[in-house]
């Protein structure tokens, strides 16, 4: 079976010096490898692909042992799963589910190592008034407070 932890150090060394970053590695039981990867500024080309997938079958032998291997985007719609997701998305519309059930659908405002905060906005009637208006409010999270984070493709 293919060493997970010697994948990564693969992709990620290859990646370091580049603004694409890995979001997750699976290997199967049966020898499926799955790579995800992101750029922090526009989007994975199909050759950025062809170069990762190169470069694991020139350090994994087929001949010592065999394996299918897949090399892809994150996806658009996909639940973020790395911080550096989070920060490539500040500024974007974004659904949130927290861990208490509630589904939130605002801007990603911030984003760092301890968490990231969401604006999202509300109808409130200020006393006296006729008419309710609408009020941005941020609220902040960590990332063991959610269940997923994911873009919203209007």
């Amino acid at each position: 079976m293919i060493d997970k932890k010697a994948l990564d150090k693969v992709v990620a060394d290859a990646l370091a010096d580049s603004d694409i970053f890995l979001v997750s590695t699976e290997v199967s039981a049966d020898n499926r490898i799955v790579v995800e990867i992101e750029r922090h500024s526009g989007n994975i080309t199909i050759d950025d692909c062809v170069e990762i997938n190169n470069l694991i079958e020139a350090n994994f032998d087929r001949d010592k042992e065999d394996y299918e291997l897949e090399v892809g985007s994150a996806g658009l719609t996909s639940p973020f799963k790395v911080v550096a997701q989070y920060v490539k998305n500040c500024g974007n519309p974004v659904e949130v589910l927290t861990c208490d059930g509630r589904k939130l659908r605002g801007t990603l405002k911030q984003a760092d190592d301890n968490g990231f905060t969401l604006t999202t906005s509300r109808k409130v009637k200020p006393e006296g008034a006729k008419r309710p208006v609408m009020v941005e409010e941020d609220e902040a999270f960590g990332y063991g407070d959610v269940k997923y984070t994911k873009n919203i493709i209007d």
